[in-house]
């Protein structure tokens, strides 16, 4: 009998879980703060966060972490732009963009977007935040790959980051 032909497995959903030790305010306000996201995820946002509104901002580096900003330091001059799709206060909060659009004079605009999703869920004194990101079938098969795995690497970052800063700004 032939062995089942393995085909690499690209999932249309990335997911990663932390238990934040922080009441549930303060994760909410780290998180939808357009200037607090910006200080841990490292991008300074042009204007507050909004649901339907179309958010632009420049790649700075986050302020908690040396090694992970001079990784984006590297992708300053790449245009960055989110799209804010649910603020449910103290519950969810959604975006929407081009995953891994780091390429200099490359037109994204016409790509689908993938959903990211942010959900906090009190846990024993603590906040559990699940971060989603969903949509990875809609994008080019010619970049699919290289944006899921980037993305996948870049979330396992980003939980890490805003754990560093809600401990910092304890």
């Amino acid at each position: 009998m032939p062995e089942p032909v393995q085909k690499p497995m690209i999932s249309d959903r990335i997911e990663k879980k932390i238990l934040l030790r922080a009441p549930l305010k303060r994760v909410w306000r780290a998180l939808c703060d357009f200037k607090e996201f910006g200080a841990w995820f490292g991008v300074k946002f042009d204007a507050p966060f909004k649901p339907g509104a179309r958010i632009s901002g420049k790649i700075v580096g986050t302020a908690v972490d040396a090694e992970v900003a001079k990784l984006q330091k590297q992708q300053e001059r790449v245009p960055f732009e989110i799209t804010i799709e649910r603020i449910e206060p103290e519950r969810l909060f959604s975006f929407r963009w081009h995953p891994h659009a780091i390429e200099p004079g490359v037109d994204y605009s016409k790509e689908p977007t993938t959903l990211i999703e942010f959900t906090l869920e009190e846990v024993s004194g603590s906040v559990l935040l699940t971060v989603k990101e969903s949509g990875f079938d809609q994008i080019p098969l010619a970049r699919r790959a290289q944006a899921f795995t980037a993305n996948e690497q870049g979330w396992g970052m980003v939980v890490k980051l805003i754990e560093k800063y809600l401990a910092s700004a304890a």
